[in-house]
């Protein structure tokens, strides 16, 4: 591929490719990925158009970035740093075209290379040798047309329907660095518990996954187990489960199916200057021997599935900033999410470089609203396109991240609530109590009479 000299970059695609690239993150997404991807799925174009494919697929990553804009103005700040070429400026017709062109394929087969969980010499997501992976499920809003409406329904939310069509997605994220393992999505029609189950191809032995109690199924938590990873799952307290056998800690062992599992009762207390609440908690796991996973241990662990919770927060709230997706088919739904998760999975890989660069930094200290705005001004100036002989993991993004260290994470205190109701005449809970208080945690093992 013919070169063209950018002083500031190094060096970008010739002619109408220059716009393909998403500035520094192109690092983690390069050119020949995506040609890789473009020829195994067909799609590369027969011809060179003003808006080839590869340029598509960045226009699409770069859409992922910034949710807020149109896709003409997306175009314009991909070109913003390729001062001194003479670059056409597309229609928002020509745009609209070549991704319909471009088609869902090549996006899926994308994340398919980038998704996994994050690698990482710190010991953050791991325990007793164990990755720790949690799975859950959330819901998109979808433009609201005809087309859409054919495969994505409105929700029934409380008393009346949710504004927009809406998608369900499920995902597999490693709770260390919230990287994505796996995701799938489709119709919210479709129940969560049938999308965990396909991502069951995803769960490995040597993982522990982590899920609430809407996923502690008998017939899914067989089919996990199945495929050799281990469980930790909560259930509702008043579960009949008969134990057949009783461990010296005090915890139980249950059949669910052809699956054994240990069930763990406890009383969870968090004391504050505000007072004292306590939480029953039953948990299910298949780590069965209570001398070598500890029943104490894994009830401090099972906190870490809120890093799921944190993982669409940053998803929908800062990347998405609570927008609506903006395909007006479902086709284009399916490719604008599959390059959302694609953008996720490299600012993540981004934030995990940095933070394994400062030996015992946790990745949960690198803020995900520092890593976007950098990611977003390197895409303007086109910073980072190729990498030079000697070959920076942190970069500018990293750099951004490690001069603003988020503090220790703190202890979670507070019950969850509708922060923004669907209404605002039908707000539920109080007014936000957004103090800190210290808090301590004490666990009670409960156990029942032989």
């Amino acid at each position: 591929m013919e070169q063209a000299a950018i002083s500031r970059s190094g060096g970008v695609a010739a002619g109408v490719f220059a716009p393909g690239h998403i500035g520094e993150l192109t690092r983690i997404v390069p050119f020949e990925m995506v040609d890789e991807v473009l020829a195994r799925t067909g799609a590369v174009q027969r011809r060179v158009r003003l808006v080839p494919a590869r340029v598509t697929v960045y226009l699409l990553l770069a859409g992922a970035l910034f949710t807020g804009l149109g896709y003409r103005q997306i175009f314009d700040r991909l070109c913003a740093g390729l001062a001194g070429l003479a670059l056409a400026r597309p229609s928002g017709s020509a745009l609209r075209q070549a991704r319909q062109r471009l088609g869902p394929a090549p996006m899926k087969a994308l994340f398919d290379l980038v998704r996994g969980p994050a690698a990482t010499a710190a010991t953050a997501g791991w325990w007793r040798g164990l990755r720790v992976v949690a799975v859950d499920g959330t819901l998109l809003s979808v433009p609201d047309c005809e087309a859409n409406l054919a495969v994505f329904t409105r929700q029934r939310l409380g008393n009346g329907i949710s504004g927009y069509p809406q998608l369900r997605l499920a995902a597999l994220v490693a709770c260390g660095t919230r990287s994505v393992i796996g995701a799938v999505f489709g119709p919210a029609a479709t129940g969560e518990l049938e999308y965990a189950r396909r991502l069951a191809v995803d769960l490995r032995a040597g993982m522990l996954l982590l899920a609430d109690r809407n996923f502690a199924a008998a017939a899914l938590l067989n089919h996990f187990a199945a495929t050799g990873a281990d469980l930790l799952v909560r259930c509702k307290s008043g579960r009949n489960l008969p134990p057949v056998a009783r461990c010296r800690d005090g915890s139980t062992l249950a059949r669910l199916g052809a699956l054994t599992v240990r069930v763990i009762d406890a009383e969870i207390s968090i004391r504050t200057a505000q007072g004292t609440r306590t939480g029953h908690y039953r948990l299910l796991t298949t780590l069965t021997d209570p001398s070598t996973h500890p029943a104490g241990e894994l009830l401090r662990l099972y906190h870490e599935r809120w890093e799921i919770e944190t993982a669409y927060a940053e998803l929908k709230s800062t990347i998405l900033g609570g927008h609506v997706l903006r395909a007006r088919t479902p086709a284009g739904i399916e490719q604008e999410v599959w390059a959302l998760l694609t953008a996720y999975q490299a600012l993540r890989t981004a934030m995990t470089d940095a933070t394994d660069s400062v030996l015992g930094t946790d990745p949960d200290r690198a803020g995900f609203t520092t890593a976007l705005a950098a990611a977003r001004d390197q895409l303007v100036l086109a910073a980072g396109i190729t990498a030079d002989t000697e070959i920076d993991l942190v970069g500018a993004i990293g750099r951004n991240v490690l001069a603003h260290l988020l503090p220790t994470r703190r202890i979670r205190t507070k019950d969850r609530i509708v922060k923004r109701a669907i209404s605002k005449y039908n707000a539920r809970g109080p007014a936000i109590d957004r103090t800190t208080y210290k808090a301590t945690i004490s666990i009670t093992m409960l156990t029942s009479s032989p």
